[in-house]
């Protein structure tokens, strides 16, 4: 474990690695249908043989970022809704959903893919959400990718509708660099810090995530304790 998040420098896959880094997993089921529709859809208008990993990288992080609605109320925790097939059906989520979906689009096309989690400070929640949180540090994902010899680091999470909601610049991705969340937003105001890096994992580490939920915001939980509160909106909730 890291004090931030850019400190690990993940090493690049060995050949034995790529086969694992690219199959369907039980999050990660890039075979499903649906998940397979999806990404043909993002790709529409994309020559596959010809498009580099890169160039269809950036399609899909377009496609997740804003093709998946951002909400963190009413989102479904357990095993089946974490799974990529069942966040497309559903249509939203938050980081946690948005990072599985984007791995697997991206292993579906043969690009290594991991899942990547950290806290981090969040000083663009609205009240509402931090008072379920219980403050402004937030238990995060995000996705890693592997391209042109590098991992990457990617975060399809906020959309544009949200962003200018929220006075955010949305967050971009080229395919070449890392795509963290900006430091500052679109006022020069301080958005994001990242604190604790927890590291990458080859699937959904499902007790882990819910462990650190548990832990960390239990007030967020419902009464299940497998999924996020309902009742609300973020969209609704900006100021």
């Amino acid at each position: 474990m890291t004090d931030t998040l850019t400190e690990a420098v993940p090493a690049p896959p060995t050949a034995e690695d790529l086969d694992r880094l690219t199959a369907a997993t039980d999050f990660l089921d890039h075979d499903h249908e649906t998940v397979r529709a999806f990404v043909d859809k993002a790709l529409q208008g994309v020559d596959r043989a010809t498009a580099t990993p890169v160039e269809l990288a950036v399609a899909l992080y377009y496609a997740v970022r804003d093709g998946i609605h951002y909400e963190v109320y009413g989102a479904d925790l357990s095993p089946q809704g974490l799974k990529a097939s069942s966040i497309i059906t559903g249509g939203k989520g938050f980081c946690l959903h948005k990072s599985v979906l984007y791995a697997a689009a991206c292993r579906s096309v043969g690009i290594p893919a991991r899942l990547h989690y950290s806290d981090v400070r969040n000083h663009l929640a609205s009240d509402r959400l931090r008072s379920y949180i219980g403050g402004d540090v937030f238990f995060h994902g995000l996705a890693t990718v592997y391209l042109d010899g590098q991992w990457l680091k990617v975060t399809p999470v906020f959309n544009k509708l949200l962003c200018r909601l929220y006075g955010m610049t949305p967050l971009e991705f080229d395919g070449r660099s890392d795509s963290l969340y900006h430091p500052f937003d679109a006022q020069g105001r301080q958005s994001m810090e990242f604190l604790t890096d927890h590291g990458d994992f080859d699937d959904v580490p499902y007790e882990f995530v819910m462990g650190n939920m548990r832990r960390k915001h239990p007030k967020f939980l419902d009464a299940e304790g497998t999924g996020t509160v309902s009742g609300g909106s973020l969209a609704d909730e900006a100021s």
